[in-house]
Parts: C-alpha cells; structure tokens; sequence
C-alpha cells in the first residue's frame, strides 16, 4: 500500500495500491488479518507512517481497520494476539524496522529479527504487493522460508495479464522513462535494450535529467544520491546506444511562482527543470504514435502541481490514443490516468514500477521465486 504523497498537505495521493489490496483482504472473510506495507523510503518525503492508510482502508472495506505504531515490538505482537476472527489490524511502516531496508538472501531473510520475532504468530503468509516483487526484503522473502505462502490476488492478477502482453507485444517498442527512482532506471533500461524491448527510450523527469547532464546539456549538478555514478552510467549507455535515447530540447521552470518554458541550452545554474516543453511534447508524440508496444514508467515533472502537468498528461493522452499495445507503469501514473479520465483506454495498468520492467526483461523476481520454493516446500 506504498502511495504516492502530496508533497504539500502529505495527504495520500492515489489510492490504487490501497485499493488493490482490498480484494484479497475480502476474500479472507472471517480470518484474523494483519497487514504490513512500506510507505516511501528513509529520507524520502514520502516516508511516514501508516495512519492515513488505515484510514482509507477503512473508507474502502467499510469495516473498523485496527491501527498500531509498532511494526516487531511489543505493541504489534499484542494486537497481533488479541485478534478476534473477521478484524483486521494495519502494522506501522514496515521501512520502520531497519531490517526491511536492506536486502537478504531468503535464508538470510528467514533469521533476521522482523521474521524470527512475529513469525510464529502467523498461519499463512499472502504476498500482495507486485510492485515489491523485485525487492528481497525480510518481508517479501523472509516469512515465505517458514510460513505456508501464496500470492494475492492482485499478484496473481498481475503476472498472467502480463504473460498474455509479452506474448502479443510487436515492435518497434517504446519506452518512455519518468519519475525520481534512477538507479533502478539505468540497470532496467539497459536489459529492456538488451532484450530487445525498448527500441526508443524516451527520457523525462529526474532520469531525464541525468542523461541531459551526462550530454553535457546540464551544467550544475542535479542534488540526487550518487549522481557521480548515475551519471557515468548514463554517460556509458549513451555511448553503447546512442541512436536509441530520446531527451527533452525544452522543459519548464518555476520562475516567481509561475510555468516558464525554455530550450534546455537557456538553463541557468539554480532552475529547477519541473516539466517538459511543448517541443520535446510533440517530438515524443510522433514516436508514441508510430510504436507497435508503448510503456510507461514514471511522471514525466510535477503533476501534482496543475502548472507543471502539461507534461504528464499530454503524454499520457498520445499513449491512450495510440493503436500499439499500451502498459502504464507505477502509482503516480495510475493517479493520473484516473485524474484524466484516461484509465480505461489503456491495455494494462500496474501501480508496479521497478518490478514491472525487471518482469518484462525476463528477469527472476524475488518475490516469485520465494512463492515458487514456498509451493515446493508446503
């Protein structure tokens, strides 16, 4: 139930990874439900706790959601044991517990104290959140080694509809590349190339951002963690790619509270690049009308902020009317499809992300591979 913030009121969002969840969460019937989510990521703006989640859970399920500050501590183990049938009790932020922020063997995941200490508590282990399946965290690999697992709903629901795309997708393929999360984004682009799923990457957002730098096109640095190393590595795949990266000639910044757009070579060093320009727009419409598979990952500046949206929605909308295969990937996309109205004339939506890419490259999922080894073992 990781949601996208508002980054002003820090209010959820979006609620379509809430809303996914409730479907197994229904089919539990009378069982004692607990739930365990991440929510952002340690610095990150979108780090808190899980109070509000409760909260929409509860609007959505419209039954009363216990709630506790506790993720392993005592406090959880009490409201853990005092369950009666049919309730349901929402632990705090998982990322809470220093141990779900590093990733484990599964037998290494299986001895950590997150899994070792509520384990026991536990009859059934459901894996739900398709967007963490590439993550190899106490709680995606951990509980699977020592508890009868499976996958939820959505999980299930997830990986056959993308099995059904990968075997009718036709190129030529085009990527269009968004968001804030670029390690994640320079390992999977390069294997989506590699694979021969992304004949065009078109860039935006922060990922965007690095690649202009490593052209040069960006003269100050970005602020973002390792940018050294992500810009090296966006500098290489430049090189051993270069007719297949698309980046912005125009973009829009904040200047004195209002949307100024400009070329890319008029930046100065302290502007902040918050949406694309109308040039780069149309440059990356001719190339989502011509695909024959179109995915995309990531906003393409700050939607949120109805000046810096023009981005984002126009690309979505060339996407909505393209004839190719279409997959819109994370849960700020999925937010906007929903704001624009455009969620219904998409192939495949997934509030997935990161895990969605590795999925299409072929890779092996920590999260599947652990309920394939929970099925062989229960």
């Amino acid at each position: 139930m990781n949601c996208p913030m508002d980054p002003t009121t820090m209010k959820i969002a979006g609620l379509g990874r809430i809303e996914e969840a409730c479907e197994t969460i229904r089919c539990l019937g009378d069982a004692k439900v607990v739930v365990a989510s991440h929510q952002g990521r340690v610095g990150n703006r979108d780090y808190t706790g899980m109070r509000e989640h409760a909260l929409a859970l509860e609007d959505l399920l419209g039954k009363k959601i216990k709630y506790v500050e506790d993720t392993i501590g005592q406090a959880a183990q009490k409201e853990i044991k005092s369950l009666h049938n049919g309730e349901i009790l929402l632990l705090d932020n998982l990322r809470l517990c220093a141990e779900e922020n590093y990733e484990f063997s599964p037998k290494a995941a299986a001895k950590t104290i997150m899994v070792r200490r509520l384990a026991g508590l536990f009859d059934l282990c459901i894996l739900d959140s398709f967007p963490s399946a590439h993550r190899s965290h106490p709680s995606i690999v951990g509980f699977p080694q020592v508890l009868p697992a499976c996958a939820g709903r959505s999980v299930e629901r997830e990986v056959r509809r993308l099995d059904e795309i990968i075997t009718v997708a036709k190129a030529p393929h085009v990527i269009v590349l968004g968001g804030s999360k670029v390690g994640d984004r320079l390992e999977s682009v390069k294997m989506l190339i590699r694979t021969g799923r992304a004949d065009h990457v078109l860039l935006t957002g922060v990922i965007g951002n690095v690649f202009m730098r490593a052209q040069g096109r960006i003269k100050s640095p970005l602020g973002i963690k390792h940018e050294d190393e992500a810009v090296a590595k966006a500098h290489a795949l430049i090189g051993e790619y270069p007719d297949v990266f698309s980046t912005p000639v125009d973009v829009a910044v904040d200047h004195a509270g209002r949307r100024v757009e400009m070329d890319v070579r008029e930046l100065d060093r302290d502007d902040k690049i918050l949406d694309l320009g109308p040039k780069t727009v149309r440059h990356y419409s001719r190339l989502i009308a011509g695909a024959g598979t179109v995915f995309i990952s990531g906003p393409a500046g700050l939607f949120e902020n109805e000046q810096f949206s023009f981005g984002t929605k126009s690309l979505l909308e060339g996407v909505a009317s393209s004839i190719a295969t279409t997959i819109v990937s994370g849960g700020h996309l999925t937010s906007a499809l929903k704001r624009y109205g455009l969620i219904d004339k998409i192939d495949h939506v997934s509030t997935a992300g990161g895990a969605l890419v590795l999925y299409l490259t072929g890779q092996r999922l920590p999260m599947m591979e652990a309920l394939e080894d929970a099925a062989r073992r229960h």
